[in-house]
């Protein structure tokens, strides 16, 4: 068993990874903003209707007193494992959160003795082009040179993030798909089986000082693959729009201009940019040599897929909570 303090705790991913590390047994201090800092926020759920096992402290985590005092109080703990993330991907709120609040952790669990620390990347950091991109960047190298044992896990894409059509299709829309739906592709993993991957880095000593891409089973997707399925499922015809990549260019020229005068248009020129790297990037790792995403040196794990989930979903099982980068 492990003593460890989880950050993030109140997103879909450290809700997963908290359920499996109390179900193996490890004791879990779940560190949270208080409910009423966000009102509404899952962080409200989560205090009242807490997991049986964890433990709730509330202070801020870009706090390195309120961390040490609030969050360690001083107490014995194997490791840190971090599903934080920057909810919207702008840079201020990337470099605050993504790198300051992280470096804020990692200088407390030093001072305070815990020898490993366990963080929850993003695998498009190999091509980083956007500011939450190189935010994670900086902290990956500030977290590999701290002289902790650490283990960056990258996983590829999420299930909540390519479920934001499943309502257009199941309602007779079209699939919008960015060219002709075949230009990237990803090996999407569930949110259970990242969990329990993320949950093994505490006693796996091979995921120990390593940096870890990792997908989901079975063989990389295409969005044109993704919608064939839904109208499968749907028993619908199949119905396609397809939006030239360079619609989203301009969205972003326009921004960018409105931007210089209205800040508020900054920020969106930036979400439209991640909307438009993740239209064309694939979520595999990538061959710097060959200069091309690789399938085959992209590692599986786990057993859902995600035509399991657009099941559950259709069957009404599952309720989709997508995440502030989904595309639709």
């Amino acid at each position: 068993m492990k003593r460890l303090l989880l950050l993030g705790a109140t997103g879909t991913i450290g809700r997963a990874t908290l359920r499996v590390l109390l179900e193996r047994g490890h004791e879990v201090v779940c560190f949270l903003r208080h409910p009423k800092v966000r009102p509404g926020h899952a962080g409200s759920d989560i205090a009242a209707n807490p997991i049986a096992g964890a433990e709730l402290r509330y202070g801020e985590v870009t706090s390195a007193q309120s961390l040490s005092q609030d969050g360690f109080r001083g107490e014995r703990f194997d490791a840190v494992l971090s599903c934080m993330a920057s909810r919207s991907g702008a840079p201020d709120d990337a470099w605050a959160i993504d790198h300051d609040a992280h470096m804020t952790a990692l200088s407390v669990a030093k001072a305070v003795g815990v020898p490993h620390f366990i963080l929850l990347s993003a695998i498009c950091v190999q091509k980083p082009r956007l500011a939450f991109q190189h935010a994670k960047l900086a902290f990956e190298k500030a977290l590999i040179e701290s002289g902790l044992t650490y283990s960056i896990v990258r996983p590829t894409a999420y299930f909540k993030s390519l479920s934001g059509q499943v309502e257009r299709v199941r309602n007779g829309k079209s699939f919008l798909l960015f060219g002709d739906g075949t230009m990237t592709a990803c090996k999407p993993i569930s949110d259970d089986d990242l969990g329990r991957y993320l949950a093994d880095c505490l006693t796996d000593e091979d995921r120990h000082d390593r940096i870890l891409p990792i997908g989901g089973p079975g063989d990389p997707i295409t969005p044109k693959q993704q919608a064939e399925r839904l109208f499968a499922l749907t028993g619908q015809q199949p119905r396609y729009a397809h939006v030239p990549v360079r619609v989203l260019d301009a969205v972003i020229a326009l921004l960018e201009a409105v931007g210089r005068i209205l800040p508020a248009a900054r920020q969106k020129a930036e979400l439209a940019r991640i909307g438009r790297y993740y239209a064309t990037e694939s979520m595999l790792v990538w061959n710097a040599d060959e200069r091309c995403y690789d399938a085959s040196a992209t590692p599986s794990a786990g057993t859902q897929t995600l035509f399991d989930y657009y099941a559950l979903l259709l069957s009404g099982e599952e309720r989709a909570e997508r995440g502030d980068h989904a595309l639709f």
